[in-house]
């Protein structure tokens, strides 16, 4: 397609899942438990709910507030005729179009609230993102040169998680699979509960996708700032990204799994390198007793390991690129997500004070790396 000549690549387009993906979806011994979308006058609800009306996971209390803002209207406009036509793979396909996306690789909405609800077990908790991955797959059959799924996966069990994983590059053909940075059983990211699934990624050539959502989560960060979903929209992802990072980069995680690829989606990347050098400081402090796995800076992890995902209009990123270099940012036009600048997000960042060579890393070069294309 090429756009301005720049082919394009999105790193993390979203879909807007139908409210009885589940219920379709699901193994039967689950369907009378599935959640099911809710749909109001919001063309964008993003709320699940159980069998019995209750709320699906807890939300944000100020994005349920009937209190609407101009962004929002704004967003009724722009995404009504998509929702009308039931946001379908040709409505997705025309989404990309429109914004000159050669290959996109699709993310989830509701889904990213999926697997916080209080009553999951592992074994519901991973018939859950069997169903969504089975539906994914349908969902880009329409044009699997340029629908690519990234696959759910359930941390409640690394056996599961495992199996899925090996499904997901197997039989589904997708080239990642993703995580809530939040994450949503008690162990940390560089605890050894997860090395199963780091070592399957590897062995299956998979990359990783950490992507957070702002109005769900357990004891997350955004949460303390309720009822202001402003402020918590603010904090909430960047934040929990940066934790997650950390934990790769100085927890020993990429120590031990040196083909592993991961990505921090969908949360700026001007924190980035502030956040690189605080890591190394650290690092060269009190490494030797908290960091022993570690054969070089956490900066040098990362570059070897990461990429981030620039807004369209961050007109400070600039600065990342100066100081951490073109190699590890990616683009994303985050449709059809509130704060998308759709469908102005490609113009947007090719009005980016970037060199045509930076723009030409981040729209394709450094995307089709990470996930191995």
């Amino acid at each position: 397609m090429a756009k301005n000549g720049f082919k394009i690549l999105d790193s993390d387009m979203h879909i807007m899942e139908p409210p009885d993906l589940w219920e379709k979806y699901i193994d039967g011994k689950f369907k009378a438990r599935a959640p099911r979308g809710i749909t109001s006058k919001n063309v964008r609800d993003l709320r699940l709910a159980h069998p019995d009306g209750t709320e699906w996971a807890r939300k944000s209390t100020a994005q349920n507030n009937t209190a609407r803002g101009k962004n929002f209207e704004e967003k009724q406009d722009i995404f009504g005729n998509d929702a009308a036509r039931g946001w379908s793979s040709a409505v997705q396909l025309e989404a990309m179009d429109t914004e000159g996306i050669d290959i996109a690789v699709l993310y989830p909405t509701r889904g990213l609230g999926a697997l916080v609800a209080g009553r999951l077990v592992a074994e519901f908790a991973a018939a859950m993102a069997r169903a969504y991955n089975d539906w994914m797959y349908d969902f880009c059959a329409k044009d699997p040169g340029r629908l690519i799924g990234a696959g759910m996966i359930s941390p409640y069990s690394m056996e599961d998680a495992v199996s899925e994983a090996r499904r997901c590059a197997e039989r589904l053909g997708f080239r990642a699979v993703f995580l809530r940075a939040n994450p949503l059983v008690d162990h940390q990211w560089q605890s050894d509960y997860y090395n199963p699934l780091w070592d399957a990624l590897e062995a299956l050539n998979l990359s990783l996708g950490f992507h957070e959502s702002t109005g769900t989560g357990k004891n997350q960060i955004g949460e303390r700032l309720e009822p202001n979903f402003m402020l918590r929209r603010v904090y909430a992802q960047p934040f929990e990204q940066m934790l997650a990072l950390g934990c790769f980069c100085a927890g020993g995680v990429f120590a031990r799994h040196p083909k592993l690829r991961v990505a921090f989606l969908e949360a700026n990347c001007s924190w980035l390198p502030w956040l690189l050098w605080r890591l190394d400081e650290a690092w060269e402090l009190d490494g030797d007793v908290f960091a022993p796995d570690l054969e070089m800076k956490p900066s040098d992890y990362f570059k070897r390991h990461c990429v981030v995902s620039i807004e369209p209009d961050e007109v400070i990123a600039n600065n990342v690129v100066a100081q951490v270099g073109n190699g590890n940012l990616v683009f994303s036009t985050d449709y059809p997500h509130v704060d998308s600048r759709y469908p102005e997000a490609v113009n947007h960042f090719l009005r980016l004070p970037l060199t045509e060579g930076d723009k030409r890393k981040i729209l394709w070069d450094n995307c089709a790396a990470y996930y191995a294309m």
